[in-house]
């Protein structure tokens, strides 16, 4: 069995401090002065403005909720916001006032939680219902032939995933960048197919590395209402963990952007693969068929959440996927419980096993769990 690690230095953290005034000192210090209030009324984004008066006033800001972060949409994307829903029904960033991007990866020193605390990363979903138009019985890629003594493998299965992640380093390199970890786990069951025993066809295990910085209040502003709201940086490392020739992984780096309107959020992605010796490379091609860019769009309208995504490979327009992700609520009155979640696909690539295979795949279930 090929055994694929990777490894990373990481920088220590740099510690973030604050100061108060004493309650009962009747001197006017130079940060309570006309000119700090009218640094504070310049400032054009609300929470930053009421941020800095709350801190001229000596008042700290008020430990954060203790319920769930909200949830990303897309499966396949690298921690979308947006699913999450206030207790009112409403989206988070209507109820409270804070961005979708903020209160997903913390950008803000108000959204700051703290590091190792285990929080949602992907949806946490189970698909028991999931068939696909093509069942890859032949797997292969140009280094490796097929083994073909596979089990009949049937159209319909389970589909189920498995996301979390926790912050490393808070306030790393910039005054409000976090470093994160994420690990998504991702399996194809035929649960349904009891005469094979009900195998699981394909798992791909990915950890990953996630550096993200908040874009400064005078860089965010785009037409037409859009905010520039973070950029990332990270090291992603998949596999599927099977022995030749069914072994498939790669590593890459990828640069990323989030935009937000209201109750639509948008994350854009540049991949790069790192190279591997041509004896070691289980699949030299898979960026043809998964794609160098990736662009998920999420929508929030409330209860409801819906996100597309879009693979590429900036050159082949018949390669790539698109994936539609649905969800609602099985109580409507519950929004942050179990959720009803439909997922569509269509393309390459569902499976780092299929990367090469041209399918449509339905799954019908439910999240498993938030937090």
């Amino acid at each position: 069995m090929k055994s694929a690690t990777w490894r990373g230095g990481l920088a220590a953290a740099a510690l973030l401090g604050a100061a108060g005034a004493a309650a009962d000192t009747p001197l006017v210090s130079p940060e309570t002065s006309p000119s700090g209030l009218a640094a504070c009324a310049a400032l054009a984004d609300d929470r930053e403005r009421l941020a800095c008066y709350d801190r001229l006033a000596g008042r700290l800001a008020p430990p954060g909720p203790a319920g769930p972060a909200v949830a990303p949409v897309a499966a396949s994307s690298p921690g979308l916001p947006a699913p999450g829903a206030a207790a009112d029904g409403e989206p988070r960033s209507a109820a409270t006032g804070a961005g979708l991007w903020s209160r997903y990866w913390e950008l803000e020193r108000a959204d700051k939680r703290g590091t190792f605390r285990f929080q949602t990363y992907r949806p946490n979903f189970l698909l028991p219902v999931h068939h696909t138009s093509r069942v890859n019985q032949n797997p292969s890629s140009p280094t490796r032939d097929s083994p073909g003594n596979l089990p009949d493998y049937k159209h319909l299965g389970a589909k189920l995933q498995l996301s979390i992640r926790t912050k490393l380093f808070e306030g790393l390199l910039l005054p409000e960048g976090d470093l994160w970890f994420g690990y998504t786990q991702q399996s194809l069951w035929q649960v349904w197919n009891p005469r094979e025993s009900a195998p699981f066809r394909s798992t791909d295990y990915e950890p990953e590395l996630i550096y993200v910085a908040p874009v400064p209040g005078p860089l965010r502003r785009l037409p037409v209402g859009w905010q520039w709201r973070m950029a990332q940086l990270g090291l992603s490392h998949q596999s599927n963990g099977q022995a030749e020739p069914l072994s498939r992984s790669w590593n890459r780096v990828y640069l990323g952007a989030g935009f937000e309107r209201g109750e639509v959020s948008v994350l854009a992605r540049v991949l790069r693969r790192l190279p591997e010796s041509s004896d070691d490379d289980d699949n030299p091609d898979l960026t043809r068929y998964r794609g160098r860019a990736d662009l998920v769009l999420a929508w929030v309208p409330g209860r409801a959440t819906a996100s597309l995504l879009y693979r590429s490979n900036l050159r082949e327009i018949d390669r790539g996927a698109l994936q539609l992700d649905w969800t609602y609520p099985v109580d409507p009155s519950n929004p942050r419980g179990l959720r009803w979640y439909v997922q569509l696909f269509h393309g390459y690539g569902e499976t780092l096993l299929d990367y090469n295979v041209r399918q449509t795949s339905l799954g019908v279930g439910l999240t498993l769990f938030e937090f």
